[in-house]
């Protein structure tokens, strides 16, 4: 059996357990990762990184085959060059993850009603369920879908250009959405991330 990391937040998880990359997959046994970059900065890019090279085979093939391979490859990897460079990929992730955290912890010391977080905050990612229609109204100034819409669970994300500022306007947002049922729409309003799946059944009926 081939073990793949799925490494498209690597740079988070580095930052989070304070390792080096090859401490977490070349001696954790990993054969083949993706290694992530779009997600940590840049326009856009990944690899797909061969730690043991008997677990490759028709890897030159399938990349053309299943994947995507950029024409002008040197783009890509200008932008991983500079991600490698200096430790900015680190920095990066580091910052996107103390962001997290910021969020987290304001929101666990105003201590608002119906919010549950259901997941650690491990890296960049932040788990919540709301109450019901208030995702609805927060998507309407801010960006972020459902992670299990059945136990209205979401998902909240930072990066390495989210400031402080972004961070505790977002918290207030949220504390307002929470303690102004008023400015809730009603429950039944279907959540924006369910909408076209919704439109594509009907289209397929």
């Amino acid at each position: 059996m081939r073990l793949h990391l799925d490494g498209a937040r690597i740079s988070n998880a580095a930052a989070a357990l304070g390792l080096t990359f090859g401490e977490f997959t070349t001696e954790a046994g990993v054969d083949i990762v993706s290694f992530g970059g779009t997600k940590n900065g840049l326009l856009y890019g990944e690899a797909i990184v061969v730690l043991d090279p008997s677990a490759s085979d028709g890897l030159l093939f399938l990349r053309k085959l299943n994947t995507q391979l950029a024409s002008k490859m040197r783009f890509v990897s200008a932008q991983l060059i500079a991600l490698l460079t200096d430790d900015l990929y680190l920095r990066s992730a580091t910052h996107a993850n103390a962001m997290a955290a910021r969020l987290r912890g304001t929101l666990e010391a105003r201590d608002l009603p119906g919010l549950e977080f259901t997941q650690a905050t491990q890296g960049n990612a932040v788990f919540a369920a709301l109450p019901p229609g208030v995702a609805d109204s927060l998507r309407e100034r801010f960006r972020f879908y459902d992670w299990n819409a059945a136990n209205r669970e979401v998902r909240w994300l930072t990066a390495f250009d989210t400031t402080e500022e972004d961070v505790d306007e977002f918290s207030e947002a949220i504390a307002a959405a929470l303690t102004e049922p008023s400015a809730r729409p009603c429950e039944g309003r279907v959540s924006r991330s369910s909408r076209p799946t919704s439109q594509l059944r009907r289209f397929l009926e």
